[in-house]
């Protein structure tokens, strides 16, 4: 810490103490407790203390956004000449759900729509899938490649995806990990800062935040997901960043499949268009993308802005910049044309098949989430390792009716056992009675 710092802000204590008591911290002191966090001056009971003052006091949004700044301003924050490279540098991010894939296709449609898109994606962790796992189940796909070749992959591709650095918001790896033990992770400005640092690191100028809601979403209730969009949209936004969000259900499965390898299957299919799109699944790209290319100014209006979303998709163009981008990532890029030749398979793969007559009314999401971290596809802690093969393929959609001895889905699993217990999980997962739950996937817009 700077003798400046320690002159101006004063010592962690003193700012614990104020915040305990219900004060606005100024900027210096939270720049000054960030620095401490980064460089090891800060004690990690002092880390907890803090969080638990901020968890009962709160922080006003300008604490917020000087508190995203500073973790920001903890590591590495990239740069991006706009105006030399020819396009917008945008990106979104999701709170994570159970089929949520979109990233894998949304990138190269953007790319391919002229946006240049430097994504930092995360893992998945408890019943939500991650991207970066996903992109692992790809033979050859390095996640981990050096800041430089990042960004030249997305001057040359348009979008490039790897996991987070220690270079960037590492604060943020120190402050979570003592949040997560000591029960203070669910504040919406500590969430806040966590996720938006980490957007304004990647040097991004748009940002489209997908806040899932529902009973597979981290924040079910609508009220809390709204609180938290609003909360990311104000800090986005007081940071320098043009930031929208929309509040999207996760109470229902987002696509046909869930898993690693087969949500890549699914991405690839829907990039070649080979087969039905899942319709939630395809609003989500569809307003998503919509959102960021007219946010972005690429396109005047939302009809515009889907129109040439389609024709990125109809003329090939993203499907070829996904191929290119896996290719300069180390990956095989032939999953473009060939993905069930080239991506994991599991050893066991047979139907669940409907137990008794009747029409599926709704879902436990998050249960269906947990059946793939049982099969392997998942991880209970963070360095676990995952099986990419393993996951759950052709969900059905709300509505619809089967009869007995239906196949409802398939279970891709490593082993008979593993199935059987999947299978009984998903089963109790389902509700085949009472009224049909199964709201519009985009439920609000927020800025």
């Amino acid at each position: 810490m700077s003798e400046l710092n320690k002159g101006d802000a004063g010592l962690p204590q003193e700012w614990i103490q104020r915040k305990r008591d219900g004060h606005e911290l100024s900027p210096s002191e939270l720049h000054a407790f960030v620095q401490g966090v980064t460089s090891g001056t800060v004690s990690e009971a002092q880390i907890a203390a803090f969080a638990m003052a901020v968890y009962f006091q709160d922080l006003s949004v300008h604490e917020r956004v000087e508190l995203t700044l500073a973790v920001r301003d903890s590591g590495r924050v990239l740069t991006w000449d706009a105006q030399a490279l020819g396009g917008p540098i945008l990106d979104k991010h999701s709170t994570g759900g159970v089929g949520d894939t979109v990233s894998l296709m949304l990138a190269p449609m953007l790319a391919a729509c002229g946006a240049f898109v430097p994504m930092i994606a995360g893992r998945g962790l408890a019943h939500t899938g991650g991207t970066i796992d996903k992109l692992e189940a790809i033979p050859g796909y390095n996640t981990g490649v050096d800041v430089t070749h990042f960004q030249k992959v997305v001057r040359d591709c348009g979008f490039a995806i790897v996991r987070q650095t220690d270079d960037l918001a590492p604060a943020d790896r120190r402050m979570y990990a003592t949040r997560d033990v000591t029960a203070t992770v669910e504040h919406l400005g500590l969430i806040t800062a966590s996720i938006v640092s980490k957007k304004l690191a990647a040097g991004l100028e748009h940002l489209v935040l997908d806040v899932k809601c529902g009973n597979g979403a981290v924040m079910q209730d609508r009220v809390s997901a709204r609180a938290l969009a609003e909360s990311m949209v104000a800090v986005g936004n007081g940071a320098g960043m043009n930031t929208s969000a929309l509040l999207t259900d996760m109470s229902v499965p987002l696509a046909w499949s869930a898993g690693n390898a087969v949500e890549v299957q699914e991405a690839v299919a829907y990039l070649r268009n080979d087969g039905p799109r899942h319709p939630r699944l395809d609003e989500v790209v569809m307003s998503l993308g919509t959102k960021l290319l007219v946010q972005a100014g690429i396109q005047g209006t939302t009809s515009d802005a889907r129109h040439q979303l389609r024709q990125v998709l109809d003329n090939g163009r993203a499907l070829e910049l996904f191929a290119q981008s896996v290719s300069r990532m180390g990956g095989d890029p032939a999953v473009a044309e060939k993905p069930v030749q080239v991506l994991p398979q599991a050893s066991f793969v047979r139907p669940v098949h409907a137990p008794f007559e009747g029409t599926l009314t709704a879902y436990d999401v998050r249960q269906v989430g947990m059946a793939v971290v049982e099969l392997g596809g998942g991880r209970t802690c963070p360095d676990a390792s995952i099986d990419p093969s393993v996951g759950l393929t052709q969900l059905p959609l709300v509505g619809q009716t089967f009869s007995r001895g239906d196949a409802l889905l398939k279970i891709h699993a490593p082993s008979e056992r593993a199935w059987q217990v999947a299978q009984k999980r998903l089963v109790d997962a389902m509700t085949f009675d009472g009224e049909v739950k199964s709201p519009n996937v985009v439920v609000e817009h927020v800025g």
